[in-house]
């Protein structure tokens, strides 16, 4: 009989500085983005104004990042490729960090797993110096040609760790990452001007630029359509620019977040602008904006990740409170900023033909037709569906159901006053289309269309709501108490807050380990499936116990779906023909509600033609 042999014992050993660095490399440089993110970073805390990016194959073939800062010398260069070497930390404190990068690890682990080289030269040495690491062979510094700044190559990405470089996407994705990361990064500094291109194609070439203008470029929009935000609470600040809840996005990829200038992608931050923009928005959309959280250095956590991307607030809930009440506040004001401008896909095409001009008549002298032109609408629909008001405002607050089915007397039609009223930034009501649309001119000239029961559905959801705010909802008693089990963790957290939930017409109590009782729910909500919200409510709550209960997707997407039912027929219907007063109490209403550039559903309630979108559909501007 053979003895039985015992498993060797395993033998603690220390690893290699090559196994050590391709280990920080896979935490480091997750993909190509990953490592452009963290060259750009550099460039940008160099002091550098102007940046040149490159990238093939989606930055897997090579990455070439040139840039004007300060430049290194020789024995700096020498450093820059080992671990831990760093020039942004002046003390052993992990606190006081106010640059992009710290760690140290960014290019060793490049090196560790490419072809690296570093050209660089301070302004105050007659040369250049070159460095080469070749999956982490270290070559030693040697004199180049090349102007102050540096310039950073890497080519062969992973070539060290195939199996990295065996789970890369396509370079179509690749080049998709890369271009997020280089809009955050252009977001995070604007005094730089920056040039991509991805295959030898230009993604974009950002001069220096404003705040605002490189807001408005990255998000894809113009700066007059960017709601500016400027919030205080306690030694936070919260700035920045936010699109109207018209302009939304299928993903979050138009969500931009700096926090002390760092892009970060920080799950908290992203829920607090959800619950902000849950009034306005469809469900399933996204909003866009470019938002900059300025925190004191010591209530900040960055050291959280390799990545940077990441963060810890000493306090989560101001940061929160902070963000949703901004948000808030600046989708609060009335239809009087971020207009919604109407976008057409089919432009007129130029004719192929072109007339000389005659010598008799100036070539911008009006052509004066033969017969009135026919308008859309007149052709679209008979002329007594076209109601021309006079240019009065008429201030009212509602409207009377037997106004319904009015008919306007015939009138001669009401001209424009000249000067408008700047307080009124819808302007003057012209004319109803189809009994549905109003038309009205805006001070500053622009073309302005209604939609009328949308418009009407969000004042009336308005007024729902401030109802509800202004004191506790009306509970509605069960015929029964309604015993509900849940894991004691829930439970546990419905009961914490048993006094919000009474306020919200949700009446509770223990009913032992892991059970409530429940005595009564919001009147306004009814007793259909009462379990399903409690436990969905219990379910958020547990997990963010600083969540209000008000607050919970579940609760307030139940709520606003009574509201905004009750909104929708409660408002004033598309086919309803108005008088001239209400048209313009509608816009004026509109003016003073808060969130009243979208319906209850997230609907724009009205859109605006500047003259050079007029002129560009009559093929007048290309």
């Amino acid at each position: 009989m053979s003895e039985k042999t015992s498993p060797l014992r395993p033998v603690i050993r220390r690893l290699s500085g090559h196994v050590v660095d391709l280990i920080a490399a896979g935490e480091v440089i997750e993909r190509p983005a990953a490592a452009l993110k963290e060259l750009v970073e550099n460039a940008i805390d160099a002091g550098a104004t102007r940046l040149v990016v490159a990238l093939r194959a989606g930055g897997t073939d090579r990455i070439d990042v040139t840039d004007n800062g300060c430049g290194m010398t020789p024995e700096e260069l020498d450093m820059a490729v080992q671990r831990h070497c760093t020039s942004k930390l002046q003390d052993e404190r992990l606190v006081q960090i106010r640059t992009l990068g710290f760690r140290g690890e960014a290019l060793p682990s490049i090196g560790a797993s490419a072809r690296l080289s570093i050209t660089s030269r301070t302004s105050e040495s007659d040369t250049a110096w070159c460095i080469r690491v070749d999956g982490g062979v270290i070559t030693s510094p040697q004199p180049s040609s090349g102007p102050v700044g540096t310039r950073i190559v890497v080519t062969d990405l992973f070539f060290a760790t195939p199996a990295r470089r065996k789970f890369l996407k396509s370079p179509r994705v690749e080049n998709s990452h890369a271009e997020s990361v280089m809009r955050r990064l252009a977001l995070s500094a604007p005094h730089c001007a920056i040039r991509v291109t991805l295959d030898d194609k230009l993604l974009f070439d950002l001069p220096e630029q404003s705040p605002i203008a490189r807001a408005a470029t990255v998000l894809d929009t113009t700066p007059d359509t960017l709601i500016p935000l400027d919030e205080e609470r306690g030694h936070i600040r919260l700035s920045g620019f936010a699109c109207g809840p018209a302009k939304t996005r299928a993903t979050g990829s138009g969500q931009f977040i700096l926090v002390n200038h760092r892009p970060v992608t920080d799950p908290m931050l992203r829920t607090a602008i959800r619950v902000a923009y849950r009034p306005v928005i469809e469900r399933g959309r996204f909003p866009v904006m470019a938002l900059h959280l300025k925190v004191p250095l010591e209530r900040l956590d960055v050291n959280v990740h390799p990545a940077k991307t990441e963060l810890r607030f000493a306090d989560e809930a101001e940061v929160k409170a902070l963000v949703i009440g901004g948000l808030g506040r600046a989708l609060g004001h009335g239809s009087s900023g971020g207009g919604i401008h109407a976008s057409f896909g089919i432009r007129p095409s130029r004719p192929s033909i072109s007339y000389p001009p005659r010598p008799d008549i100036p070539v911008d002298a009006p052509v004066q037709a033969s017969a009135p032109a026919t308008l859309p609408f007149a052709a679209a629909a008979p002329s007594s569906r076209l109601s021309v008001p006079s240019s009065e405002y008429v201030e009212r607050s509602g409207f009377a159901e037997q106004d319904v089915g009015f008919t306007p007397a015939a009138r001669p039609p009401q001209p424009v006053p000249e000067q408008l009223d700047p307080s009124f930034p819808l302007g003057a009501s012209v004319a109803q289309v189809f009994d549905t649309y109003i038309i009205a001119v805006a001070p500053d000239g622009d073309l302005v269309l209604v939609d009328q029961h949308a418009a009407h559905e969000r004042l009336t959801h308005e007024r729902l709501r401030e109802q509800y705010a202004s004191g506790a909802l009306r509970s509605q008693a069960l015929l029964l108490p309604e015993v509900i089990d849940l894991p004691r963790r829930e439970a546990e957290a419905l009961l914490v807050r048993a006094e919000d939930l009474s306020r919200l017409g949700m009446d509770l109590e223990s009913f032992g380990p892991g059970s409530v009782l429940l005595r009564s729910v919001p009147a306004l909500l009814g007793t259909k499936d009462v379990h399903g919200l409690l436990r969905d409510v219990a379910d958020e709550l547990a997990n963010d116990p600083d969540l209000d209960a008000g607050n919970t997707d579940s609760f307030s997407n139940r709520l606003d779906a009574i509201l905004a039912r009750m909104a929708c027929h409660g408002s004033i219907r598309a086919g309803r023909r108005l008088k001239p007063e209400e048209m313009d109490a509608l816009l004026r209403d509109m003016e003073r509600t808060p969130r009243a550039n979208t319906c209850s559903h997230g609907r724009p309630t009205w859109l605006k033609l500047t003259r050079s979108e007029i002129e560009r559909l009559f093929g007048r501007i290309k």
